[in-house]
């Protein structure tokens, strides 16, 4: 019984992580490394995360720069960080890439905070869905013999105050996220 609560938790973990993956993503106006992450450069043939070819650092709170390793490797990166979908075209010196990231407007605001909510909510129904999955699991073991009713109900409960601890915890980085947003 509990191996289907611990799969089902574990899942819904899962969930809130690739949720928080995405928010860590978001570009709010700040200097942020991670929206980097997804950048991948061609170097020598294979696709390489731009982190792992250069020093990624916050010169100041809206000023990202980019110092790689292997000064060749320069326009490969400028290249690779236009053609994304980052919005932000780096400035090149010859040495580093700046890419300075525009002061959001009320407008652009409210359209991020939109896409938080509806990452949230996504979340949330991914939660409800494992939800469902371990609870007709369970509905399967009742009717096999495997569990009695009342064990049925018991573990009925359990499920729905994961889904509720885990919807909660959703909530609450969703109203964290969209207050660091509206506050920039």
């Amino acid at each position: 019984m509990t191996d289907v609560k611990v799969r089902a938790q574990s899942k819904m973990e899962k969930s809130v992580d690739i949720m928080l993956t995405e928010f860590s993503e978001i570009r709010a106006g700040r200097a942020n490394p991670n929206v980097l992450d997804k950048v991948k450069v061609d170097y020598y043939g294979a696709p390489t995360p731009v982190n792992q070819m250069a020093a990624v650092s916050i010169a100041e709170a809206r000023v990202l720069v980019i110092q790689p390793w292997d000064k060749s490797t320069l326009k490969d990166i400028e290249k690779a960080i236009q053609s994304s979908d980052i919005g932000i075209n780096p400035q090149n010196d010859g040495s580093v890439l700046r890419m300075t990231f525009p002061q959001l407007t009320e407008e652009d605001r409210k359209k991020i905070v939109k896409g938080i909510k509806k990452t949230g909510e996504d979340t949330k129904v991914a939660i409800r869905s494992i939800r469902r999955d371990a609870m007709e699991k369970y509905k399967t073991m009742k009717k096999n013999g495997e569990i009695t009713e009342d064990d049925l109900k018991d573990c009925e409960e359990d499920i729905q105050k994961l889904t509720d601890k885990f919807v909660k915890e959703i909530d609450k980085h969703v109203a964290e996220k969209e207050k660091e947003v509206l506050s920039i």
